[in-house]
């Protein structure tokens, strides 16, 4: 497969217009993107329900029915949860106070001011007083969100745009793939569809391997917060666990739902310390071993590969450079796989 400097000088000057266009639009893109990934991670669910004669626009219905579905659980099960915890948390707050006068005003008699003194009564009254002035936030908000209008309209536009351009994906994603498909150059058809299929390969593995992680880290979790004693184990668990996909989500979900529940049940705070060292360890556990051995086996990634990549993405992207960093990676591995094999039967490999 060869290339004149023409067609070359063509292809460049379309990427360029192409990455040009990327960085204009940029604002705008989020949305689109977003849903373009998650239609390409239901696509073959959707698939499945056609091939069981389901219409094609019921089974995407259906599809999207279930993942809003799934959300929702998650929500009825964190937020009933959190509202419990603080709730619990406001109550002792004023057992905790008298203890740390007890522990810490003696301490600090010593150490700053032997006239020191604790007034316990009125910083209860101060927290009790700021608990229940968080009713009236609402109020104190409103003219913030007047002049942040703008922004606020369109973070829900984008929201709404979501479910909505996801629906036409899935709805027409056999027409856009064809429609792609008939615009490839014919003499480097064969070779595109052949690296397409490969990264598409490589994706679904990523997404396997990604579920794979988030069902054992779900059972890490549960089952050590469970030998830790805390009560809530079982929900904490699959909460953190199901959120490991996302960077840093799952740990700090889970981190702050099982602290709110350790210094609610434990009176020793050393129980509180031995609920962060589960999530301390379930961190590392998940960024050093699982999801190298998990994930990055399937791609075809070495796991030092794999931990490079979510390093030099998350500080070239930030947050979305972390979630993205291994597929992206695992198409980055096609593309040098044949980057490779066109170098060594090129002339400038083989001329002696």
């Amino acid at each position: 497969m060869t290339l004149s400097r023409f067609a070359a000088v063509q292809w460049l000057s379309f990427l360029a217009v192409a990455v040009l266009l990327l960085y204009l639009l940029n604002p705008i893109l989020t949305p689109f993107v977003a849903a373009g990934i998650l239609a390409y991670i239901c696509n073959p669910m959707v698939q499945r329900l056609c091939a069981w004669k389901i219409p094609r626009t019921l089974g995407v219905v259906m599809v999207m029915f279930g993942l809003v579905l799934t959300f929702a659980v998650l929500l009825l099960i964190m937020l009933p949860l959190l509202e419990k915890e603080l709730g619990r948390f406001m109550a002792r707050l004023p057992d905790w106070i008298d203890a740390a006068r007890r522990h810490l005003l003696p301490l600090l008699q010593k150490w700053v001011d032997p006239e020191l003194q604790w007034d316990s009564q009125a910083l209860k009254d101060m927290l009790l007083s700021h608990w229940k002035g968080a009713g009236g936030a609402a109020a104190k908000l409103l003219p913030w969100i007047g002049s942040s209008g703008g922004a606020i309209i369109a973070a829900l536009i984008n929201i709404v745009l979501i479910p909505v351009a996801m629906f036409y994906l899935l709805r027409d994603w056999n027409v856009l793939v064809k429609s792609v498909d008939d615009l490839l150059p014919r003499h480097w058809h064969a070779k595109i569809n052949q690296i397409l299929a490969e990264v598409d390969r490589i994706l679904a593995e990523f997404l396997r391997g990604q579920i794979s992680v988030m069902l054992l880290m779900s059972v890490y979790y549960c089952t050590v917060l469970w030998l830790v004693g805390l009560d809530f184990a079982l929900p904490i668990g699959i909460v953190a666990g199901m959120l490991v996909f996302i960077p840093y989500l799952g740990m700090i979900v889970g981190l702050t739902l099982a602290t709110l529940a350790a210094m609610m049940q434990f009176p020793d705070f050393n129980d509180v310390l031995w609920v962060w060292g589960v999530f301390g360890a379930g961190q590392l556990i998940e960024g050093m071993v699982v999801t190298p051995w998990l994930v990055g086996e399937r791609v075809g990634l070495h796991p030092l590969a794999v931990i490079f990549a979510l390093l030099a993405f998350g500080s070239l992207f930030g947050f979305f450079g972390v979630l993205l960093a291994l597929p992206l990676s695992a198409i980055l591995l096609v593309a040098l796989r044949h980057g490779v094999e066109w170098y060594l039967e090129s002339e400038m490999y083989r001329r002696p």
